[in-house]
């Protein structure tokens, strides 16, 4: 059975160690030379640049987030063992895990070192598929000729060099398509490679939960389990004119999932409809600062995004979900595209002024969309709002702040709610 040493790259027979290191950090797989399709998705991406950037924080439990009634951004792996998850009140995660340190965000420290990584990912294919700042699907197919070296033994160098260069570790799912390759890097996290070969792809899925599915969050799980599916063997039960009479066409998508089967193909060049986030409360909450204050902090990673890919929006949507699962949207179409995190709060909050009566909320999103490029944004003036002009100097001033001294160095009021 082929068989590569993650740490030296050695390729060999499969054996318990490496027979040049003696490495027992060992990925033997029969399909181990024949796939292609790679997911790569850093270890806790944002609390491991900090620990990266400030070695006294490396044994310590870090908290990516900030102010007492704000949230989790993301954290590290040792506080994740206290129970701390994304998402969660900072109030709860501190009872949580009182010895942790809080470190308020730095959007422009992520960025590049996402930058970074991208161009150690470009070295090895240009068919890249970025998902957000810290994953992406890589297309290896014909690069071992190439490169002189299968992919799997590619990707082991990737996330080699992560580590060595940057400071960075990573896992990687390698599978036969997307889906697939998506939930093999999710195996076995941190720095993972796992591997789902074609003939295993069946038995693998089987028993799996259907919330293995990429996309079926809380409330598709909820019309499943409504209908009797659990896991991916009842899925197999269902004819796909049954699913998709039911589900419509997240039905077919099951039904094509549940055996394994994605032609969706890795694109490069596949276009940003829109930039959104958006975060799921650890209690439901009808908490008018509460929800302001998420608003906030949505809106500026929202333009953050917007600002690192030199881009702008004209629509300004928000997304709410109720305790019953309700989803509400709206939306607010602006004179002129923009990218400043003033513009969309000030949009994002009207919309929710008009709809946020009906809590309590266990979601709360912001995006932007018909997406711009950023020289078309914030050109015209608000003659309604004389101030707009001065915030909006005041925020340019403000990114270039942070961008020298950290996304720490400057933080609104509203931020800490």
């Amino acid at each position: 059975m082929p068989a590569l040493c993650r740490d030296c790259l050695t390729e060999f027979d499969a054996g318990a160690r490496c027979p040049k290191c003696r490495s027992p950090r060992i990925l033997a797989h029969a399909e181990l030379n024949s796939l292609s399709i790679a997911h790569m998705d850093c270890d806790a991406f944002y609390a491991s640049v900090e620990k990266r950037d400030n070695p006294e924080l490396r044994d310590h439990p870090v908290i990516v987030g900030g102010g007492q009634r704000g949230v989790v951004s993301t954290c590290c792996y040792i506080a994740r063992i206290h129970g701390v998850r994304s998402a969660m009140p900072m109030f709860q995660a501190m009872k949580l895990c009182p010895q942790a340190v809080v470190v308020k965000p730095r959007f422009a420290a992520y960025v590049e070192a996402s930058r970074a990584i991208r161009a150690m990912m470009e070295v090895l294919t240009p068919a890249i598929e970025p998902l957000s700042l810290d994953e992406a699907f890589l297309d290896l197919t014909g690069t071992a000729r190439l490169h002189g070296a299968p992919p799997a033994v590619l990707l082991a160098g990737l996330v080699r060099r992560m580590e060595t260069e940057l400071g960075l570790s990573g896992s990687v799912g390698l599978s036969h398509n997307k889906f697939l390759a998506k939930i093999a890097s999710d195996l076995d996290k941190p720095r993972g490679f796992s591997v789902i070969g074609r003939a295993e792809t069946e038995a693998f899925l089987r028993p799996k939960p259907v919330r293995i599915i990429w996309g079926v969050g809380t409330a598709t799980q909820t019309a499943l389990e409504k209908a009797g599916i659990r896991t991916i063997d009842d899925l197999l039960g269902w004819e796909k004119a049954d699913l998709s009479a039911r589900f419509g066409s997240m039905g077919e998508r099951l039904w094509h999932l549940a055996r394994g089967l994605d032609m969706r193909r890795v694109n490069r060049e596949e276009k940003l409809k829109s930039i959104s986030k958006e975060t799921t409360f650890f209690e439901d909450t009808s908490d008018p600062d509460l929800l302001d204050g998420h608003l906030w902090r949505l809106a500026e990673q929202v333009a953050d995004r917007a600002k690192a890919k030199h881009l702008s929006g004209r629509t300004v949507t928000l997304k709410l979900k109720r305790s019953d699962f309700q989803l509400i949207s709206r939306r607010h179409s602006l004179t002129d595209p923009t990218q400043l995190g003033d513009r969309i709060y000030r949009a994002a909050r009207e919309l929710l002024d008009q709809a946020g009566k009906g809590g309590p909320f266990r979601l709360i999103g912001v995006g932007i969309s018909d997406l711009a490029p950023e020289t078309e944004a914030d050109l015209s003036r608000d003659l309604l709002d004389p101030g707009a002009a001065k915030r909006a100097a005041a925020e340019r001033a403000t990114d270039a702040i942070r961008a020298k001294f950290g996304k720490d160095a400057i933080l609104k009021g509203r931020a800490l709610r």
